[in-house]
């Protein structure tokens, strides 16, 4: 029997372990979809963000984050230093840091993309310091933290975070892009919108199939156990559901933007896969309907939220809002309707998740900006933030645009 006990703990750990490292890998595919999403005189700023904010988020989620996430405390909040009185009897206790970790980073990743192009790099990264040690974990502690808030959220569900990930960087960049504004020339005086195009579909394909990939360890490592036959049909299901949700997502958009605009629309295709996963990921050990369900209707409000947030002129890049807050808000009350969760419940904890988020994010922006001032000037933005911010350029034998 203690053997049997070790293997299961060798098990777990090990899917945990490798899970985490796919996840990890998603850091290379935000970077590489933001970078090709966006123009060249911004590439060289935007991959020091993505490398520093993976970095950033490793370093207070160990030293503060995941004690508050995970410690012992009040419903409110949990408590400890650096992994201080946490052990698990049925897995690492490491293991299962460095599988959460990764998570955090997911959530500033959506961020990123979201201020692209006219927002300073310092006061990025400390929002992140902030987010990554505070506000994610606290979130994170009323959910996957097992407190239910004392009770206000009780029901609710979301198996590897279409809200406690997605959503929570969703309204923390939604909080930003309020503050920071549009970028220069994206939205005409009488009111028409300027398209940007990004400077490399291959670099943003590439990235939206890497994040494809990392998902299968995003959602199937989220079972959090391998030892047993039937958690090992569990990870297949969730695995399995997790690409078709990306496939229909991919499909449903390619065939919308042929409907509406006449031609098929690659960065639409692109995140319509992405609104695919985060859709399913609230619940993707639902099953393959399920997951077919809410993956062509995540693509479909993404499609359609992209013009909506544009009408609002906030501005965002690569389309962020729409994939990680809509669809994020989609597939975990879709687990209230078509998955076996209750509505009121999933309802309860998207309104307390994202009024935390949100007013909370929006406050630190807010003292950024008055601080530091989250905004680059007009020539820098213009010039490109590379040779201000960095000194450097990604292309530097390529003209500026």
């Amino acid at each position: 029997m203690e053997n049997f006990t070790d293997v299961q703990y060798i098990l777990n750990g090990f899917l945990m372990l490798f899970g985490g490292i796919l996840v990890m890998w998603m850091a290379a595919g935000f970077a590489m979809l933001e970078a090709g999403l966006t123009r060249t005189k911004n590439t060289a700023t935007i991959l020091t963000k993505n490398v520093a904010l993976f970095a950033i988020s490793c370093i207070m989620f160990y030293f503060v984050g995941y004690n508050l996430m995970y410690g012992e405390g009040s419903s409110f909040i949990g408590s400890g230093f650096a992994l201080s009185g946490i052990a698990y009897d049925d897995h690492s206790v490491m293991a299962d840091f460095f599988f959460q970790v990764v998570f955090v980073a997911t959530a500033a990743s959506v961020i990123s993309g979201t201020v692209a192009e006219r927002m300073k790099m310092w006061p990025f990264l400390i929002f992140v310091v902030v987010l990554s040690a505070f506000i994610y974990p606290i979130q994170g502690h009323w959910t996957w933290g097992g407190t239910a808030l004392g009770g206000l959220i009780d029901g609710f569900s979301d198996f590897a975070g279409s809200t406690i990930v997605h959503s929570v960087g969703g309204w923390a960049a939604l909080a930003g892009v309020i503050i920071l504004g549009a970028r220069k020339g994206k939205y005409t005086k009488d009111g028409k919108v300027r398209p940007i195009p990004g400077s490399n579909m291959p670099l943003a394909t590439l990235g939206t199939l890497i994040l494809w990939m990392g998902w299968f360890g995003f959602n199937g490592g989220s079972q959090l156990a391998m030892g047993t036959k039937d958690d090992i049909d569990a990870i297949g299901m969730v695995m399995a559901a997790t690409n078709m949700a990306a496939a229909v997502g991919a499909m449903t958009a390619a065939i919308l933007t042929q409907l509406l605009y006449k031609k098929v629309d690659l960065t639409m295709v692109l995140n319509g896969a992405l609104a695919g996963l985060v859709s399913v990921t609230a619940a993707p050990d639902t099953g393959m309907g399920y997951a077919t369900i809410v993956g062509v209707v995540g693509a479909a409000l993404a499609v359609f939220a992209v013009p909506f947030f544009d009408k609002l002129k906030l501005d965002d890049p690569v389309g962020a809002l729409s994939v990680h807050l809509v669809a994020g808000i989609w597939g975990t009350l879709a687990v209230g309707i078509f998955g076996n969760g209750e509505f009121i419940a999933q309802l309860k904890g998207v309104v307390v998740i994202g009024a935390f988020v949100f007013v909370t994010s929006f406050i630190v922006w807010k003292v950024l900006d008055m601080v530091m001032g989250l905004r680059v000037g007009e020539q820098e933005e213009i010039e490109g933030l590379d040779i201000h911010e960095l000194g450097l350029e990604a292309y530097p034998e390529f003209k500026r645009n």
